[in-house]
């Protein structure tokens, strides 16, 4: 059986972020920053391996015009406008994980230049007989950054207890926290920390190089995969494990509770979207209040050790300015936690929030 059809997970690729990927992001005709989240975090966080973002329907030049973010990096109409480019990623994460029919052809068209592919869909590459095909004559890589071999379960053993173990928590899915968990790890690094981000999604283990999906990973192994990375990086001061979904969400709340049980974090930050009333994707059901989620979010985790929230990440992308500034000192009377967006005022309210409970945290361990 070759790699190609046995599979390639992200793991499997040598590469991997040792070497300059020297990315294509494909977001054609999806090209928004919810749609397009893959594309836009990359750009954020690994710019310097990003040749261009194609979209053959855009109208503007660069990638900050188009996303929001990334500078002058060109937005391209066709491959031959970036011949230096060595793989091609699918930018979007689009309801039902599959890839446009549309793209169909510029995915065999990249294939045929023996670029490598990665995607983070669940729609697998190496389920598409005509890419295994195209591939095997062309010698080119599929990468599903989704697929794994997970088969453990967790063993709530071994964890070492000088590590601190950070997760971001969600009142909904898709409000920021990845992105939250990312600057998190990096600014804590900056001030001296030992740490570590865990991605758990397929748009964070592009940006860190390793990871796992745990939501492709079966239901009994969630726990497992997630204390797996945990017993592997333990060496850290701080661990900053990527939350998924949400505990209150009707679809997701299996992977969110088997994530959480699996990393056991002592601290949380609760992510949430200003201004979002309902569900993502069930606009009938009602978001509940931040007081009320946080009180899920510190009961379901401390079934076994203590676990507290102790920062608020807010997603104001919505907001003005004033209006912005105003919801986060309303969510700080609420919760009497600091309350930041990390985009818009920086991380640092929450990189203080870390360092002072870690601090306590040493002195008086849970």
């Amino acid at each position: 059986m070759s790699q190609i059809d046995g599979g390639r997970s992200f793991q499997d690729v040598k590469d991997g972020r040792s070497v300059n990927r020297r990315m294509v992001l494909l977001t054609d005709g999806h090209s928004d920053p919810v749609t397009a989240k893959t594309a836009s975090c990359l750009l954020r966080f690994c710019p310097d391996e990003v040749v261009a973002v194609l979209d053959r329907n855009a109208s503007v030049g660069n990638a900050e015009d188009l996303l929001g973010v990334g500078g002058a990096i060109p937005v391209v109409k066709s491959l031959d406008q970036v011949p230096q480019a060595h793989s091609l990623v699918i930018g979007i994460a689009p309801p039902g994980g599959k890839i446009p029919a549309t793209w169909r052809p510029l995915v065999i068209q990249a294939i045929q230049r023996g670029m490598t592919i990665y995607s983070g869909l669940h729609d697998y590459l190496i389920h598409d007989p005509e890419f295994v095909d195209q591939a095997t004559i062309h010698h080119a890589d599929l990468v599903d950054v989704r697929l794994n071999r997970e088969s453990e379960v967790a063993s709530a053993q071994g964890l070492n207890e000088s590590c601190l173990r950070l997760h971001t928590v969600g009142q909904d899915c898709g409000v920021g926290k990845m992105l939250v968990s990312v600057e998190l790890s990096r600014s804590l690094q900056q001030a001296g920390l030992a740490a570590k981000f865990i991605a758990t999604g397929q748009t964070g283990i592009l940006v860190e190089g390793d990871g796992c999906p745990v939501d492709s990973v079966v239901s009994d192994f969630v726990s497992g995969a997630v204390e797996k990375m945990i017993l592997q990086h333990q060496h850290n001061e701080v661990l900053v494990v990527e939350g998924q979904g949400s505990l209150a969400h009707p679809r997701y709340s299996a992977v969110t509770l088997g994530l959480l049980h699996g990393c056991s974090p002592q601290a949380m930050i609760l992510c949430y979207e200003a201004g979002r009333k309902s569900f993502n994707g069930l606009s009938h059901i009602a978001l509940p209040g931040l007081v009320k989620m946080r009180s899920i979010c510190e009961s379901m985790a401390s079934l076994f050790q203590p676990s507290q929230v102790i920062a608020v990440a807010m997603n104001s992308r919505n907001l003005n300015s004033r209006d912005a500034e105003s919801e986060r000192e309303r969510v700080r009377q609420e919760l009497g936690l600091p309350v930041c967006d990390v985009v818009r005022h920086g991380p640092d309210d929450l990189v203080e929030a870390v360092i002072a409970f870690r601090q306590g945290f040493l002195k008086d361990p849970v």
